[in-house]
């Protein structure tokens, strides 16, 4: 079956431009032009991928960003005409996937777009090797779950995944950047500061849960997942 991919941008000619483009590439696309009927057709057709437009009417690309994240960890790449640094930070924050601003290169996209897509593939074919276990923590990248003191703790994707990779890597120092890297998986150009809000809000879920392990920061370089004992 081919990958579905979902449009959601108010401009219809950007719609009908990356249809055809990506449909071409051996795609099926479906487009939607507001927020809202972006919401119901992510629900009625469960694309593979949603490219989302941050200015829509009815409901804004962070709107819709919020709600495929509560039901689905599916890729998002989102596209805007602005390159603020504040809209990548918030769009990351969000659980988006990757972000593209316009005007984009066609062939760009589509690499990007494969990118997101193999990493996606590689996390949704896991087995249970891919489940990490210390003192009252349990990170699932097959079942996308974290478990604290044996319970289910809601988590955003993002999170998740830099909590899974810094406690498969553990005692090891990453710098901002290098998670970016690896986390993220992309040429991040904006401000690293989204690592440090991810890890502050991993904090708050983590805190108190075992004395035998900690999320530190390494002052001048930057985190790490420490065992302690």
């Amino acid at each position: 079956m081919a990958t579905k991919i979902l449009v959601v941008d108010d401009d219809i000619n950007i719609c009908d431009l990356l249809r055809l483009y990506f449909e071409n590439e051996g795609y099926e696309v479906k487009t939607a032009n507001d927020g809202a009927e972006g919401v119901n057709y992510f629900k009625m057709y469960e694309p593979d991928l949603v490219l989302l437009d941050v200015m829509l009417p009815k409901k804004d690309g962070w709107q819709v960003c919020r709600e495929i994240r509560e039901k689905s960890s599916k890729p998002v790449i989102m596209i805007t005409a602005k390159g603020d640094v504040i809209d990548k930070v918030l769009g990351l924050e969000l659980g988006a996937d990757d972000f593209v601003v316009k005007p984009f290169d066609m062939k760009e996209l589509s690499a990007r777009i494969k990118a997101v897509l193999r990493r996606y593939s590689s996390h949704d074919n896991s087995t249970d090797e891919d489940v990490i276990k210390f003192d009252n923590i349990e990170i699932s990248l097959q079942k996308y779950e974290l478990k604290l003191n044996g319970k289910a703790v809601d988590i955003p994707p993002k999170e998740l995944e830099l909590l899974h990779f810094l406690a498969s890597n553990f005692n090891r120092v990453f710098t901002r950047d290098q998670l970016l890297d690896k986390v993220w998986g992309f040429d991040y150009l904006g401000d690293s500061r989204t690592v440090d809000v991810h890890v502050k809000r991993l904090r708050e879920k983590l805190e108190g849960v075992s004395d035998k392990w900690t999320l530190k920061t390494v002052w001048g370089v930057g985190y790490k997942f420490e065992l302690l004992k």
